[in-house]
């Protein structure tokens, strides 16, 4: 372009492409909803549908049944099915292991509508009854994610805020067995990476969703109204083979946030309702 027109001034869009896509209308979160709402419908189906011996690309095949019997566009990424000690595997994508009685299955997905994406984490027990071990670790990982819903507003940074949710992990891993006083007690706050409780939630707490499912968008500027943001912390035991993970979309609004999936049944007891029903 610039051999063929040199009069011309060619600047790069990326940065106001960026500011533009970061911040929603109601209109195109309207549209969002929509494809949570294929979502929250098809994570439904799957609690009637799991059980010891389903593979995990059983589960994956079940989910693009619903997505297109409710007319979503397709999937809004390739969805995570981690049975057992696969869970731990941040960005698995090979789907072909028998779900053990007794193991947990995380399930990572999203329906794309209207060309924006939905993006759901929930984490059940195959048999349909978490373990007294199981059901600790995921209401730590609950409490960690309700903290983090309360945190992020109009404001904070994702950098600061991925902080102060490694505060709150520091004080649940240490509740539940993970983290020892000691392991904390001298630990540097300011190298985020290094921070104890990293070893068991390696990866961000948030980010951008919109027309890409980790859509453009600033880390380190204070969030503004109208962004919206996934929320999916996670705590991952090698020791015990089990990775969690609970993750929601939000929308950014000048008093808070408003959880677009708080209809999505997350707690404990009502997901192993569901599936007994």
């Amino acid at each position: 372009m610039k051999a063929r027109y040199p009069l011309h001034q060619y600047l790069r869009a990326a940065k106001i492409m960026k500011q533009l896509r970061a911040i929603k209308t109601k209109e195109e979160v309207a549209v969002l909803q929509t494809a949570i709402d294929i979502t929250d419908n098809t994570f439904r189906r799957l609690l009637g549908f799991i059980k010891p011996g389903v593979m995990e690309y059983e589960i994956e095949a079940e989910i693009m049944h619903s997505f297109l019997s409710q007319r979503a566009e397709d999937k809004a990424y390739n969805s995570i099915i981690a049975s057992g000690d696969n869970a731990r595997v941040l960005h698995y994508v090979f789907n072909n292991q028998p779900c053990n009685d007794g193991d947990l299955v995380l399930m990572d997905f999203g329906a794309r509508y209207g060309g924006y994406c939905a993006d759901l984490t929930r984490t059940v027990p195959v048999n349909g009854k978490f373990t007294k071990r199981q059901k600790e670790v995921y209401n730590a990982c609950l409490h960690l994610h309700n903290y983090a819903k309360s945190l992020l507003k109009p404001g904070i940074s994702i950098i600061d805020y991925t902080n102060k949710v490694g505060d709150e992990a520091t004080k649940q891993f240490v509740k539940i067995g993970l983290l020892s006083k000691a392991d904390v007690k001298n630990e540097n706050k300011d190298e985020l990476e290094t921070r104890p409780f990293r070893k068991y939630l390696y990866h961000g707490i948030s980010h951008h969703l919109g027309i890409d499912v980790h859509d453009l968008g600033t880390r380190t500027e204070p969030i503004q109204p109208g962004m919206v943001f996934t929320v999916e912390p996670g705590i991952y035991i090698e020791e015990e083979k089990m990775g969690i993970r609970i993750e929601n979309n939000v929308w950014i609004t000048k008093n808070g946030n408003i959880d677009l999936m708080k209809n999505i049944p997350i707690e404990a007891d009502d997901i192993e309702r569901l599936m007994k029903r």
